[in-house]
């Protein structure tokens, strides 16, 4: 007997297609046949394909909060390259999910919003933000606006993400090199004083 429709098995199933097959490969009916029901069958638990991957976004956000939580550095230059290099490899790992997440934008305290802000985005967003307000705090990463010195940091290593998946034959060496090349360059700049390695 096969387990009950539910949203998240629905979610979970949309999940394994995207990571398999990619974010492109994801449609309601490919998704019913993957599931042994008929697309309508679908709409009881979602609303329509965006609401579905809302929720394998969540999914994957949740992943990345549990991530960024484990990181038990706490100096707070270190901690901030290790949260960097936590996102660049979640990234790496995982490259169609990833991309589903940023279909939903995190909310950044600013003067407008998209309406399609993720709470789980703006978790993520706020633990980055917190250590780089930390930072700033400890006398580590000069005078920035924290707000500003996180999307800096963020626009950097979200970029160095996404060039590494443009796959490019970069050996393991090369690509780590590029990583914290990336990562330091930017502290460096918004003022940290880079004495301490990331392990």
């Amino acid at each position: 007997m096969s387990a009950p429709l539910t949203r998240d098995l629905i979610i979970s199933g949309a999940r394994d297609i995207i990571a398999s097959e990619g974010l492109d490969a994801v449609s309601l009916r490919r998704l019913a046949a993957a599931l042994g029901v008929t697309a309508p069958a679908l709409y009881a638990h979602i609303r329509d394909k965006r609401d579905l991957l809302r929720g394998v976004a969540e999914l994957e956000f949740a992943e990345l909060i549990s991530s960024f939580e484990a990181v038990a550095v706490t100096e707070p230059v270190a901690r901030l390259h290790r949260l960097s290099r936590v996102y660049v490899e979640r990234a790496l790992a995982e490259p169609e999910l990833f991309r589903t997440m940023f279909l939903f934008p995190p909310e950044l305290d600013l003067s407008a919003t998209t309406g399609e802000e993720l709470p789980m985005a703006t978790t993520s967003f706020r633990i980055a933000l917190d250590a780089v307000s930390a930072a700033i705090a400890a006398g580590a990463l000069g005078d920035s606006d924290p707000l500003i010195a996180a999307l800096t940091l963020w626009t950097a290593t979200h970029g160095v993400a996404d060039v590494l998946l443009l796959g490019f034959p970069f050996d393991d060496a090369t690509r780590d090199l590029l990583i914290d090349s990336v990562i330091d360059t930017v502290l460096t700049g918004l003022g940290a004083h880079l004495t301490v390695e990331a392990p």
